[in-house]
């Protein structure tokens, strides 16, 4: 398992090398919370997730960025990249982890796997500033567990070994352990188990009786039984949500639609890169006293173009807007998502005029992709909205 350390911060510190070395903490949407922070911010006690409002009054001394994800994925497909020139067999978790196969690569290096992974963290670094933790073990949720200690460590690599499983999780507490979820940590501390130790030592026919066959694959794996393979196919979404809140809460339709159209940009861009399309689009709309309001719509065809999906949820959004109401964000979901491959069509759907979007299509990806996002933009995102990243130094 291979881990970027502190993602969100380190990519800012790539841009900004000024910051290295001062406590940084990268903001959720509009500012929110926190939601990444550099050692140094963490050893000023500031927690994840904090409100922005009450870090920034208690901790006048750090500096706080508002995120940007586009940049993030951007240095995330880097990273993987680099990873994927030691191994064909590469798993990419989240936006900054991978599971990584090594499999008879000791062989080939005439190294252990331990340097295999050393050389691996300074590959990463050197050609993208980005600091990585490294676990290495029999199976993806000892290589979890062995990353979080990587962490601990000032080689930030660490190895857990078929020996040494058992001392290895004998003080862990279970709720550490990937793929425990809170409420499944819970009951088990109800049933009177608090460690990995404790957990190895039950029954399978006990744990069948109170919990789903996940939990004993868990058990299998602390065991280095490999139940979960590391594999690179691409895992095809159900669904596709875009979504952020308002910086002030607001009842502007004009601003909303605004927001909405951007959502819709981002989310069509995202499922012509997976080569799909939807046939079912949802907006959603949350307002000030957090009620959620979705409202559906099945499309006459699947399609990938955002004017269309633009046309259908501002219906949707005309129909449900009350301006007696302050709304706190929104967003689209797309779903029913159907590969590109073929596509069905409406009776009165001309192929002529597909073939001209699907060149429009490709036109915008081609110049995004080769300029940088938002470099070309449908004329409805009238506003850039995607441009707020800034620097609050105090």
């Amino acid at each position: 398992m291979v881990d970027c350390d502190a993602f969100f911060v380190s990519c800012e510190k790539t841009r900004y090398p000024d910051l290295n070395g001062k406590a940084v903490c990268v903001l959720s949407n509009n500012d929110g919370c926190v939601i990444a922070r550099s050692k140094e911010a963490k050893k000023l006690g500031i927690k994840m997730g904090e409100p922005f409002f009450l870090a920034q009054k208690e901790y006048p001394q750090v500096v706080f960025i508002s995120s940007d994800i586009d940049f993030y994925e951007k240095i995330s497909k880097d990273v993987m990249n680099v990873l994927s020139k030691y191994t064909n067999v590469m798993e990419k978790y989240s936006i900054d982890e991978a599971f990584v196969d090594l499999t008879g690569l000791r062989g080939f290096y005439h190294k252990s796997y331990e340097k295999i992974a050393e050389m691996i963290r300074e590959d990463v670094y050197r050609e993208l500033q980005i600091p990585v933790s490294i676990g290495i073990s029999e199976t993806k949720t000892l290589a979890k567990l062995a990353c979080e200690k990587a962490k601990l460590k000032d080689s930030g690599v660490y190895s857990i070994k078929a020996k040494n499983i058992l001392k290895e999780v004998e003080n862990v507490d279970i709720a550490e352990i990937w793929g425990i979820g809170k409420n499944t940590a819970s009951f088990l501390n109800k049933l009177g188990i608090y460690k990995v130790y404790e957990f190895l030592s039950l029954s399978d026919c006990f744990l069948r009786k109170y919990f789903n066959k996940r939990i004993i694959e868990i058990k299998e794996e602390l065991k280095g039984n490999i139940i979960y393979k590391v594999t690179n196919l691409m895992k095809i979404p159900k669904s596709i949500q875009k979504t952020c809140s308002f910086s002030q809460f607001t009842c502007d339709i004009n601003y909303i639609k605004n927001c909405l159209n951007f959502h819709i940009h981002r989310a069509c861009r995202k499922l012509r890169e997976l080569n799909m399309l939807t046939c079912i689009v949802t907006l959603v709309l949350k307002t000030k006293d957090y009620s959620l309001i979705k409202k559906k719509y099945y499309l006459e065809s699947e399609t990938d173009w955002e004017f269309h999906i633009s046309n259908k949820i501002i219906q949707l959004l005309n129909e449900t807007y009350d301006k007696n109401i302050l709304y706190r964000s929104c967003g689209v979901i797309l779903s029913g998502l159907k590969s590109n491959t073929s596509r069905q069509l409406s009776l009165f759907t001309l192929k002529e005029d597909i073939d001209k979007i699907e060149r429009l299509e490709n036109s915008l990806d081609a110049l995004n992709l080769k300029f940088g996002k938002y470099i070309l933009k449908p004329g409805f995102m009238y506003t850039n909205i995607q441009n707020k990243n800034f620097l609050r130094i105090k």
